[in-house]
């Protein structure tokens, strides 16, 4: 009896959420609809510039905020990184796989050479692209001085690219990673951080401590922390560990260096 009860209440509020958002999309298309209309008239009542039919609509109703929405990972993580770069001034930079933005905005003054298990169509000048990958970079052992890996290391392994499956995935990234760096190197490190977990086929999530595990062969030269919370800030440079144990899906920067033997 409860579980047909149960059942009806599940249903009820399936039934409920499906009216309530099938109202509020007539509505919105009907506050659109006057838009269209008051706009044309206004545009008509001056010099026409466009033509405006209604044939050309393309309705975009969820994007009257009282702010600007971002990806606060990619934003912020994405802006840590071209700041360390601009400080180092290195000769040249490799990255590997992580976001198009990253290499083609660095690339206006730093020489970037791009690698990715998908070649994307990308073409700029000062700005190699080409296949590779991260459990078998095409580089000599200690031959990279400046590299970046940024929010990518998470995905190997699970099969989300097409890659193949493997559980181990990441740590053999991670030591191809360690490889190349040359003696004296940096590496731009980002990774999810929190409570660690496997979110299958998308990403892992990693405890501060099992990065700096994994990298204990470096010298940590920066962590930086870009929080869950808006009110914990964008991000916080020169985090410090506890705050990181206390993320739910935290994006963690780390700047390491290879110290010489």
């Amino acid at each position: 009896m409860f579980k047909d009860y149960f059942k009806k209440t599940i249903l009820a509020k399936m039934i409920y959420k499906k009216i309530k958002f099938t109202i509020k999309k007539a509505v919105d298309n009907i506050k659109f609809q006057k838009d269209f209309i008051a706009y044309k008239k206004q545009a008509e009542a001056g010099v026409q510039r466009f033509p405006i039919e209604w044939k050309n609509r393309r309705a975009i109703l969820n994007e009257k905020t009282t702010s600007t929405r971002f990806d606060r990972h990619y934003v912020y993580h994405l802006a840590w990184a071209a700041r360390i770069l601009a400080q180092l001034q290195p000769e040249f930079h490799v990255d590997i796989s992580s976001s198009l933005y990253f290499c083609s905005m660095v690339s206006a003054f730093i020489p970037v050479k791009f690698y990715d298990y998908r070649i994307p169509d990308l073409n700029l000048d000062n700005l190699s692209v080409e296949v590779g990958n991260i459990v078998a970079l095409p580089f000599k052992s200690a031959s990279i001085n400046s590299l970046s890996c940024m929010h990518v290391v998470e995905h190997i392994g699970l099969g989300r690219y097409g890659e193949p499956l493997d559980p181990d995935g990441d740590l053999k990234a991670i030591i191809e990673l360690k490889r190349v760096l040359a003696v004296g190197g940096f590496l731009l490190f980002v990774i999810p951080i929190g409570k660690p977990r496997i979110i299958f086929n998308a990403h892992r999530i990693y405890s501060y401590e099992q990065i700096i595990n994994s990298f204990s062969d470096l010298q940590l030269k920066e962590f930086s922390l870009i929080p869950d919370k808006f009110s914990d800030g964008g991000i916080i440079r020169h985090a410090r560990k506890e705050i990181a144990d206390n993320q739910n899906y935290g994006c963690g920067c780390f700047l390491f260096y290879k110290n010489p033997t």
